[in-house]
């Protein structure tokens, strides 16, 4: 069955049959009855269909409904996509008034609000998953107490910081990542049912109507823009793919940290695989298959801008290959989450001490807070990291004598900021890898949990 054909006197050939017949926009089977619902409910306020046919019709859909929370709804190979096999088995169960369903209504702004309905529960279960993830890093972190780290820039030790701090370096990441699916809810919750094929309809439509139905909150305002604008789905894949960009740095440090010559952390069991021929491997395989689902997000979010930069006004058939992109993404995302949840949470962390070299930030900013020129204080401060380097020895340790030799700003008792994790105590500015800030990181990241669940 296919929902056109009045002026074809020849049937369609069986390659263009298999080239345009969609199997994959199946998964919108109860978003399609949802939004049907709506529909011939704003038809009924309308008066464009008597209340008994409109009853009729609204209990063919609810069969349809309760068929597909079973599982009982059944395709046919000649149902063209998931709208025509919506419309068939309304016919099948109710009669011919079952083919007033298209009243008003094209597949153009059916598809369009099909794909933000999906969208917006999608979007629901991906901040959870978000969220959950969030809470294995506050969690870990949490736990950590004052467990001292190196910090990197060029993977190269930097600064010493609170293991914590590194961890919740993620969970801020994540939080950004969450409040653009927020942001994206707004977009998606415009109804373009009504706009019909492109131009809108002579018969008196009520968008507003099955709007408020579907509970979205606000409706169209340009028929063309309603059914050729895919920009919402666009976001929804940027935001997935940002989201998928900032779990492959997590997965990445994962990788490091769980190799023996970080030895950062053991994976538990159940989050590691093992190797076909090496027994003695533990690899970090989720983590590794994140980072390569990030490229394919990436690959995927291209194909949809792509398929739209040059499509004229309105509705192009092209327009039908979003919804791979869109499920596997939304599908991918939503694993990879709960599986670095998990990986995070069943871990356990015994990170290495950092280099005594980390200190020499802070013992030239105590030179600055004496009133010595920054340029002069690091110059000092990278001769006392050479002499000592050429010894064998790293700043940890440094006696006052010797950072009195390259600066004779410094007072006795400096020498104790050479110890990395006495360097973190002094540390006061906000935000910064403190052990006051990851504190204050903790008890906001947690109460932001609680607020926004």
């Amino acid at each position: 069955m296919t929902l056109w054909g009045g002026r074809f006197d020849d049937a369609l050939d069986d390659s263009v049959w298999a080239l345009t017949a969609s199997r994959t926009d199946r998964r919108l089977l109860a978003v399609d009855v949802a939004g049907s619902v709506a529909h011939v409910t704003a038809l009924g306020s309308a008066g464009i269909l008597p209340s008994k046919e409109v009853t009729e019709i609204l209990t063919g859909l609810e069969s349809i409904a309760a068929e597909v929370a079973a599982g009982g709804f059944e395709f046919t190979e000649t149902d063209e996509d998931v709208h025509t096999a919506v419309e068939r088995r309304l016919i099948e169960l109710i009669g011919s008034v079952g083919g007033k369903l298209h009243t008003g209504r094209s597949r153009n702004d059916q598809i369009a609000l099909d794909i933000r309905l999906y969208l917006l529960d999608s979007v629901v279960r991906l901040r959870t998953g978000i969220a959950g993830l969030m809470g294995s890093l506050v969690d870990v972190a949490d736990r950590s107490g004052e467990t001292v780290v190196p910090s990197y820039t060029h993977l190269q030790h930097a600064q010493a910081v609170p293991f914590a701090h590194h961890l919740l370096a993620h969970a801020w990441a994540l939080s950004r990542d969450r409040g653009r699916f927020d942001d994206l809810v707004g977009r998606l919750k415009v109804s373009p049912l009504g706009a019909g094929a492109g131009g809108g309809s002579r018969l008196p439509l009520e968008p507003e109507v099955s709007a408020a139905h579907l509970g979205f909150d606000a409706v169209f305002t340009n028929s063309l823009d309603a059914v050729s604008s895919r920009d919402q789905a666009i976001e929804y894949a940027w935001c997935c793919t940002q989201t998928f960009v900032d779990l492959s740095r997590l997965a990445e440090e994962v990788v490091l940290w769980s190799s023996s010559e970080f030895s950062w952390m053991t994976l538990a069991d159940r989050h590691s695989t093992g190797s076909s021929a090496l027994p003695q491997k533990r690899n970090p395989d989720p983590a590794e298959l994140i980072r390569g689902k990030a490229g394919s997000a990436i690959g995927r979010l291209t194909g949809l801008l792509s398929m739209m930069k040059a499509l004229p006004l309105s509705y192009n058939r092209d327009m039908q290959e979003d919804k791979e992109h869109l499920f596997v993404l939304g599908d991918d995302l939503e694993h990879a989450l709960a599986a670095m949840a998990g990986l995070i949470a069943g871990a356990a962390y015994h990170p290495n001490s950092p280099s005594g070299d980390v200190t020499a930030l802070d013992l030239a900013e105590v030179l600055v807070e004496r009133g010595v020129p920054f340029r002069e204080a690091h110059e000092a401060v990278g001769r006392l990291v050479a002499a000592r380097n050429s010894e064998g020895n790293t700043l940890q340790g440094a006696g006052f004598d010797e950072l009195a030799a390259v600066h004779d700003a410094f007072q006795p008792g400096d020498q104790s900021l050479t110890d990395p994790t006495e360097s973190v105590r002094a540390r006061r500015s906000p935000g910064g890898g403190s052990f006051e800030s990851v504190r204050v990181q903790i008890a906001a990241l947690r109460t932001e949990l609680e607020l926004r669940s």
